[in-house]
């Protein structure tokens, strides 16, 4: 095996580390409003905290194996496409994912409580699972630039270029609008209990 062989099949390890990571921080998260109980959404939302860790420590790692490799290496090119939704985890989505993780830690006393609907409805926000989903899904699409599969020439390269940006727009759209129609759903389970108390109230006390 030649110095290029060996290169792409690290790159290839890499990113494919890091859409493994990224993928199954994604369905964990969509697995979040499924929780049965305040305990085990709090234990879903620490596994998956450490998921994200984990994803940025190979984000890190890519460009130092990379500069360990002899010649050209295709994974700092790759992890540019899933970079972009990891920097929209790192500012949004870990706070979103710290306060599910502390409002299901008050019931800590009850660790069997019911997800409350409000908690619920937070942890299928569109900011807490989508940005996960499509970091995973931009990484899987970076495998073929570690192996070198998209390097065509001339016309070819533009049009599956195109072909895969147009591909990626329409799975992050995808995302995207079954995230918000997910909370959407949710939503107004939150609202229902302070309504039936405002129906029920007297009169004079509204």
């Amino acid at each position: 095996m030649n110095a290029v062989d060996v290169n792409t099949a690290v790159d290839v390890i890499l990113i494919g580390i890091l859409a493994a990571v990224w993928l199954t921080a994604g369905l964990l998260a969509d697995g979040m409003p499924t929780a049965g109980s305040a305990r085990q959404l709090r234990r879903r939302a620490g596994l998956l905290s450490a998921l994200v860790g984990a994803g940025v420590v190979v984000f890190a790692a890519v460009p130092l194996v990379s500069e360990l490799m002899p010649g050209v290496s295709a994974a700092p090119t790759a992890a540019l496409l899933p970079a972009v939704p990891a920097l929209l985890v790192l500012t949004a989505t870990v706070r979103r994912l710290g306060w599910v993780r502390r409002g299901a830690g008050a019931f800590s006393t009850a660790p069997r409580t019911p997800v409350p609907p409000a908690l619920r409805a937070a942890a299928a926000h569109p900011l807490l699972a989508a940005p996960l989903q499509i970091t995973g899904l931009a990484a899987l699409v970076g495998l073929p630039i570690a192996a070198g599969l998209v390097a065509l020439p001339g016309g070819q390269a533009t049009a599956t270029a195109g072909i895969a940006a147009i591909a990626i727009v329409l799975a992050v759209a995808v995302i995207g609008i079954r995230a918000a129609l997910r909370h959407s759903r949710l939503a107004p389970l939150v609202m229902a209990p302070l309504k039936r108390d405002r129906d029920r109230a007297p009169v004079g006390a509204r």
